[in-house]
């Protein structure tokens, strides 16, 4: 069913965060620039947004307002009917000299004209300024609906209360508080919601886009935990075997695992960039966990799971270290070489071998090497810390998050589909041998759900 397209202009002083609410919209980051200094949008620019090939949506970025109180002089100067705004703009569009005296307010005043709709961003940190009010009063003469938005509400300079008591003295169709740089899908189905009620005729426009948002953020968040749940049971399930023999085997084999599971690991993080929209230029100055689009930290490294805040297997005796990998042939008891930092099998881990067995690969010269359970909780929590935070971020400017809450993977026990991985070498793709698909995918199916509810509570759900 075709449904007409609702074109919405996005207008308000320079340096609002125009651009930013733009990019937060159409969740595209590479949408136009987004700098601290004023001016950086001096064209009008768009995206649009669909369904099936149809346009639902037009976004129009637009140039900053600079001069709004030296222009609203000269419309009440302008001769004609005073209370007749849209004959008042025409008059004033049609003067060449004022349209290049006021270049971007004509600009913005002729897109608004063509537009169904106009968002008005405010940055609340600033004080209200009377020509803030007068930028209003402009682009009330348009003739358009108005809904102001107020941007960065999370901001710890936020004036929210002084700008809402402001904005009930003037003519608003709305207003809503929608901060472009704390992505919330919930407030976004708001703003479309309140253009809803403005535009009846676009109700089914808007009815099928929000459809769409919300497939989408479903779809997004079960594609990240499927990354998340595949990458762990990877880890889980990864098995190295070396000679008893030779310490040099046994050093190449964990450096291996090490490698490995950072590559994994790294895998897992840009699949959730990519999600989720973002790429590593994205987060070189925000206060995130990446750096540079990677973890500072190695997942198995000693000083990690310490920083973290990992509890490791209880059993050892002292002096057996923080663990990260484990000796599955010797129980993880034999600890002579210095790189092997090591758990225990047994009950921290989930895994229980027989004597015989473990006498049997002694017998044949065997060890095997796997990953710790600490190392584990590591993995899973770094990575629902990271979707959280991407869940919340929006395409703007950054700004500070609140650290992620201590989770269970932090101090708990594995969830038991990643206990049982560890006696399933088949499950990993980071194995030698033939993957055993249909195992593997039934435990990524029970792990996702496990991890879904990790999730509750760390972000806002989908719409």
């Amino acid at each position: 069913m075709s449904v007409p397209a609702l074109r919405i202009a996005v207008v308000g002083h320079t340096n609002t965060g125009k651009t930013s609410l733009v990019r937060t919209l159409s969740h595209q980051r590479r949408f136009g620039t987004v700098a601290d200094q004023g001016g950086t949008t001096r064209q009008v620019s768009a995206v649009r947004l669909g369904v099936a090939g149809q346009t639902l949506v037009e976004l129009y970025d637009s140039p900053g307002l600079e001069s709004a109180p030296q222009l609203i002089e000269t419309l009440d100067a302008l001769p004609g009917q005073r209370h007749d705004g849209p004959a008042r703009i025409d008059q004033f569009l049609s003067d060449a000299e004022l349209v290049q005296r006021f270049d971007q307010e004509a600009r913005v005043l002729e897109l608004t004209q063509a537009v169904d709709v106009a968002l008005y961003v405010i940055d609340v940190r600033e004080p209200v300024l009377e020509k803030f009010l007068d930028e209003l009063a402009i682009l009330a003469l348009a003739g358009r609906p108005l809904l102001a938005v107020m941007n960065f509400t999370a901001s710890l300079e936020s004036r929210e209360p002084d700008w809402r008591e402001a904005l009930a003295r003037v003519p608003l169709h709305t207003v809503l508080a929608f901060d472009a740089a704390v992505r919330d899908p919930q407030t976004e189905r708001r703003l479309f919601e309140k253009l809803g009620s403005m535009l009846d005729r676009f109700t089914p426009t808007l009815e099928r886009w929000l459809a769409q948002r919300q497939f989408e953020e479903r779809e997004r968040r079960d594609s990240a935990l499927q990354a998340i749940a595949d990458m762990l049971i990877d880890v889980a399930a990864l098995r190295r075997q070396y000679a008893l023999r030779s310490k040099s085997e046994r050093v190449h084999q964990l450096n291996g695992i090490h490698h490995l599971v950072e590559k994994r690991e790294q895998s897992c993080v840009e699949t959730l960039l990519t999600l989720y929209r973002f790429g590593r230029e994205d987060y070189r100055d925000a206060e995130l966990p990446l750096v540079d689009g990677q973890w500072p930290e190695a997942p198995l490294d000693q000083h990690t799971l310490a920083t973290y805040g990992i509890r490791t297997s209880s059993h050892l005796g002292a002096g057996a270290g923080i663990g990260a990998a484990i000796d599955i042939a010797t129980g993880g008891l034999s600890l002579g070489t210095g790189t092997l930092v090591g758990g225990a099998i047994g009950a921290g881990t989930g895994i229980f071998r027989t004597a015989g067995e473990r006498m049997l690969e002694k017998a044949r010269g065997i060890g095997r090497l796997g990953v710790d359970d600490s190392a584990l909780r590591l993995l899973g929590w770094r990575q629902l810390n990271l979707l959280t935070q991407l869940i919340q971020r929006g395409h703007g400017n950054p700004v500070p998050l609140e650290p992620a809450a201590e989770s269970r993977w932090t101090r708990d026990r594995l969830p038991a589909t990643l206990t049982q991985a560890r006696l399933h070498p088949g499950w990993s793709a980071l194995n030698d041998g033939t993957v055993d698909e249909a195992g593997r995918q039934s435990a990524c199916k029970r792990l996702k759900s496990d991890l879904q509810q990790s999730l509750t509570g760390l972000g806002p759900s989908s719409p």
